[in-house]
Formats: C-alpha cells, sequence, structure tokens
C-alpha cells in the first residue's frame, strides 16, 4: 500500500521566478532582433532610396549615401544605448521607476552649461562643449539630491522627481532668457536643443572614450544595483557600501548622460521607457536589463532617426522629436498596464 503525500501548496513567488525566467530566452532574441532590424532600416531608410550594392561602387554617389547613413547608425546606437543604459542605473539607483536623466534635471544642467559656453565662454568646438555638458550634468544631479534630501524622509522617490522637474524647469528658463539675448547663441543652440543625429566619425571619436569609460562603470555596477533593489539595510548586510556604491554608479550616469547630451542634444524618453521594456520581457535582474537597455535604446534611436528621414518629405524630423513620438504612447501603456513599478 502506498501512502500519498499531499501536494505542497504552489509558492506565487517561485512560479512568478519561473515565467520570469521562462520568458528570458525569448526576450533576449525578440531584442537583438529589432536591432538588427534597427541597423538594416536606418542604413537603407532615407529620401531616397539606395541599393545595398551601392555601397561597393566607388565613388558613386549612391556609396556617399549609405556611408553617412551608417555613420549617422553608429552615433544613433551609441547615443541610444548610452541613454537607456544611463536611465536604468538611474532607475535603480534611486529606486525610482519614474527616474531619467531628462526627469531628474541632468539633461536640462547639460544644456544650460553648453548655453553659458556657447555664449560667455566663445566654446565651439564638441571637446570643450562635452566638458561643459559633464560639469552641468554632474551638478544637476548633486543639487536635485541636495534638495530632495532636505526633510526628515531623506531623498524618497517623489522628492527625487520634483526636485527635478523644478529644477529643469529653472534652468529651461534661464538657458531661453540668454538665448533671447544672444541670437548667435540662439542660432547654434536651436539644432542641437531638439536632438539631432549628425553623421561625423570625428564627433563620435572623441566622445567614444568616456561612453566607454560610462558603460563599463554602469555594467560593472549591476550587482551594485541587485543589491540596492533590497533597500540599503539588505544590501549593507550583504557587505555592500551603499554611498560608495552610489557615487560610482551616478559617475557613470553623469558621463553616459552628458556625452550623449553633448553629442546631439538632449533626447528625451530613451532612458525612462527603454528600462521598462526590457523589464517586462526579461525581468528585474539588472544583470540583463543593464546590456539589453543598452541594445533596445540604440534600437529605438536609430528607428526614430530613420522614421524621422521619411515622414514629412522633403525635409528631416530631428530624433529628439521622433522619440517623443513614440515614448509617449509608450509611456502611457507602461503607466495604465502597471509595468513600472517592478524595480
Amino acid at each position: 500500500m502506498t501512502i500519498r503525500t499531499p501536494l505542497a501548496p504552489a509558492d506565487p513567488a517561485a512560479a512568478a521566478a519561473a515565467v520570469v525566467r521562462g520568458r528570458r530566452l525569448p526576450g533576449v532574441g525578440l531584442i537583438l532582433g529589432v536591432l538588427l532590424v534597427a541597423a538594416v532600416a536606418s542604413v537603407l531608410l532615407g529620401a531616397e532610396w539606395v541599393p545595398p550594392t551601392a555601397l561597393f561602387d566607388d565613388g558613386s554617389f549612391g556609396q556617399a549615401i549609405l556611408e553617412n547613413r551608417i555613420a549617422r547608425t553608429a552615433i544613433a546606437f551609441a547615443v541610444g544605448g548610452s541613454l537607456a543604459l544611463g536611465g536604468a542605473c538611474l532607475q535603480g539607483l534611486t529606486r525610482n521607476p519614474l527616474a531619467d536623466p531628462g526627469l531628474l534635471g541632468l539633461n536640462a544642467g547639460a544644456a544650460f552649461a553648453v548655453v553659458v559656453a556657447l555664449v560667455y565662454v566663445g566654446a565651439t568646438g564638441l571637446d570643450s562643449l562635452l566638458w561643459a555638458a559633464f560639469i552641468g550634468a554632474a551638478l544637476a544631479a548633486i543639487l536635485v539630491h541636495g534638495i530632495a534630501a532636505i526633510g526628515r524622509d531623506g531623498a524618497t522617490p517623489a522628492k527625487l522627481v520634483l526636485a527635478g522637474a523644478a529644477l529643469t524647469a529653472a534652468l529651461t528658463s534661464w538657458t531661453s532668457g540668454i538665448l533671447l539675448m544672444d541670437h548667435k547663441g540662439l542660432e547654434v543652440f536651436r539644432q542641437w536643443q531638439v536632438g539631432t543625429i549628425g553623421s561625423d566619425w570625428g564627433d563620435l571619436a572623441v566622445c567614444a572614450p568616456f561612453l566607454a569609460v560610462g558603460a563599463l562603470l554602469a555594467l560593472l555596477g549591476a550587482r551594485v544595483l541587485d543589491a540596492l533593489a533590497l533597500g540599503d539595510d539588505l544590501a549593507k548586510g550583504l557587505g555592500r557600501r551603499t554611498g560608495l556604491d552610489r557615487v560610482v554608479v551616478g559617475i557613470a550616469v553623469v558621463l553616459l548622460s552628458g556625452t550623449a547630451t553633448a553629442l546631439v542634444g538632449p533626447v528625451a524618453f530613451v532612458g525612462l521607457v527603454v528600462p521598462h521594456a526590457v523589464r517586462a520581457l526579461v525581468g528585474p535582474s539588472y544583470t540583463l536589463v543593464l546590456p539589453l537597455s543598452i541594445a533596445a535604446g540604440a534600437a529605438l534611436t536609430a528607428i526614430a532617426d530613420a522614421l524621422g528621414r521619411v515622414v514629412l518629405p522633403p525635409t528631416e524630423v530631428q530624433v529628439g522629436i521622433m522619440t517623443a513620438v513614440v515614448g509617449v504612447p509608450a509611456f502611457v501603456w507602461f503607466l495604465r498596464r502597471g509595468r513600472m513599478a517592478g524595480l
């Protein structure tokens, strides 16, 4: 006679973890597939159709167009990947689903510093504007965190967003005021402000070391962010030095968002929406979220840039506008689905 033991009740947490593990591989495949499609679309789409074989036709007009689009695709990949990676780090660092370099004032700080450098210092080269963007983004991050930390509860997610919104409004007003008094600076700033993907390999070469260091620091911080997601007390119990960890990851965010903003101008929604989309596909572990955010952010920015070339021919719509067009519906969808709480 066999004795049947009663089945143990199902563990909801274990069942949910099994579901997440089951969808990781399809999620990774989907993101890499979209990245491939984005690369092809970014090279082939434009005001004029050019066959891919023209790339090997030396000295032809078609070869020049394709080489221009390849450089543009590389810059879009670098900018989109950096912004999405910076957004994912910032959301984990602050445990705030609304954290984004734009919402927390980093982009506005970088833009204000660039305008000051253009108008009052006379800086015009990308290398000098790059340092101005770094300083502006870093000071904005310190100021937002300092303002949000005032009070008994410290820098809560809601206070960080409010402080970021207030600082963004103030810096945007000061930026506009400076530009209204300097029409030459306004003309230079106008194109940069809406986010314009260029095609100069030299600009990418100047920014590449900063982006590489920022990405390396961010990716090395994946386990740090996983520990911080458990709360500061548990993270300290696991041996983490939370203060130092936050400084290192914060430097990575400043390098990524400051460099990307200096390269093409403020580009919204990539850093906010992409990490949530990646988490919905592969789960909350930052070991996967961070590298896949690079791929998904690169794909979104390249697709937005390619669509901007064909949506209103013969003119082009800047990538900063197109990412907002794509990002707002996605943002509303995530809010309605309640997907923005799973940090």
